[in-house]
């Protein structure tokens, strides 16, 4: 889907909703799940467990756990009480562990979903392609303030940029190119769109029908294009498809079972399905080809999502020397494709990303040392086509985010 997010200097997503970032028709509101999700992490109270629809965790001893165990225990039934047609969690503070699947795989077979179960994990697909092209980087490849141009020469033929682009600036959605998803989704019939297969020249060839205007100060603005950009970056430089230097980069030195690119054919069965409404008929969103391979289109699990991004902040997918550029002079909330978000308990940063796509919501947060983290994946209550961010998302990472911050 097409999210637009704009940053005029530094920001982070607990303020987003007072911020003129992304557009909406209207104010973002709460849903009930995460107001009270919300109200308890601030109050930080112990609360009782009441029993859910499916046997609930046990409540570990110390307070603190408990009270964070109890509410994120809540807040999943309520989800479900909304409509979702299912929710997996897997939170994590050292030792202790809380996770959580709810709901079914999809809405025809009612099979229970499983914690171990995929789902479309939409834009956190971002921080997969930073760490090859970062990989590149380290292996001398390429230079990242070097223009795109340097190593994909068609990049220019394609999208007449008005200035020469740096990879950096591809990275960071600091490029200001347009977003190929507004021409797609008003490009057909919203089935057909979904029923059609882009490759990444393709969806840049829809990005250049929109006139790419040179700003004087052109800051974060998200930008699929900018991940389309990279994914042929990698596939020229690297001479393999993108799902192969994903895999070799990324899903088996890490060992991630749950994690593969969105492909043609039919979902596998362990995927969760998620749901729109295309002209009041449920459309079942788990497997458009509009998806294959594309650069939003990774599949995984809660659990890999975790195991990718403490591998990322304890060093074992990158130099210490490139993390650190994810940290920068300043703090951002975006950069090198990682989204960050303030750590009150250690003064340092979550590191993790936002995924959204039509029928389905991604966070993951982990903070600096990989010691505690989130990850919450639901298949959101089937609504009409919104080609903007869905809310729902955005109130989870702050959920995430305040969670994590009274689990210290």
């Amino acid at each position: 889907m097409s999210a637009t997010w704009h940053r005029t200097a530094v920001w982070n997503y607990s303020a987003i909703r007072h911020c003129s970032l992304i557009r909406h028709s209207s104010p973002i509101r709460h849903s009930s799940a995460v107001r009270r999700l919300l109200a308890f992490v601030a109050a930080a109270a112990l609360a009782a467990a009441t029993a859910g629809c499916t046997p609930a965790p046990k409540l570990p001893d110390d307070a603190s756990s408990a009270a964070v165990f109890a509410r994120l225990q809540e807040f999943s039934q309520d989800m479900m009480d909304e409509g979702a047609p299912a929710l997996l969690i897997q939170a994590r503070n050292r030792r202790t562990e809380w996770t959580r699947s709810l709901g079914v795989r999809n809405l025809d077979s009612r099979q229970p979903a499983q914690l171990s179960d995929a789902t479309h994990v939409a834009q956190l697909t971002t921080s997969m392609l930073a760490v090859s092209v970062l990989k590149l980087a380290e292996e001398g490849r390429i230079q990242i303030d070097e223009p795109v141009s340097k190593y994909l020469a068609r990049f220019n033929g394609i999208m007449h940029p008005p200035e020469p682009v740096t990879v950096r600036q591809l990275l960071d959605h600091e490029s200001g190119m347009p977003d190929y998803s507004r021409t797609l989704w008003s490009s057909k019939p919203l089935k057909d769109v979904f029923a059609s297969r882009l490759a990444p020249e393709d969806r840049l060839a829809l990005a250049a029908k929109t006139p790419w205007k040179r700003k004087l100060a052109q800051g974060f603005e998200w930008s699929n294009s900018n991940n389309a950009a990279l994914v042929l970056l990698l596939e020229e430089v690297r001479g393999r498809p993108l799902a192969e230097v994903l895999r070799d980069d990324i899903i088996r030195p890490l060992g991630l079972t749950g994690t593969f690119m969105s492909r043609p054919g039919n979902p596998p069965e362990e995927l969760l399905h998620g749901y729109i409404t295309i002209e009041d008929e449920r459309f079942d969103a788990a497997y458009p080809p509009v998806y294959a391979g594309s650069s939003v289109g990774m599949i995984s699990t809660v659990a890999d999502v975790n195991t990718f991004y403490t591998a990322l902040v304890q060093g074992k997918l990158l130099k210490a020397e490139t993390f650190d550029q994810l940290k920068g002079p300043v703090f951002t909330g975006f950069r090198l494709g990682v989204w960050s978000w303030n750590d009150t308990c250690t003064n340092d940063f979550y590191y993790g990303g936002i995924g959204d796509v039509q029928g389905y919501g991604t966070v993951a947060l982990t903070s600096a040392d990989g010691t505690r983290q989130i990850a919450m994946a639901p298949t959101y209550p089937p609504a009409p086509f919104v080609a903007d961010i869905h809310p729902l998302v955005l109130e989870m990472a702050e959920a995430a985010e305040q969670t994590l911050n009274r689990w210290c």
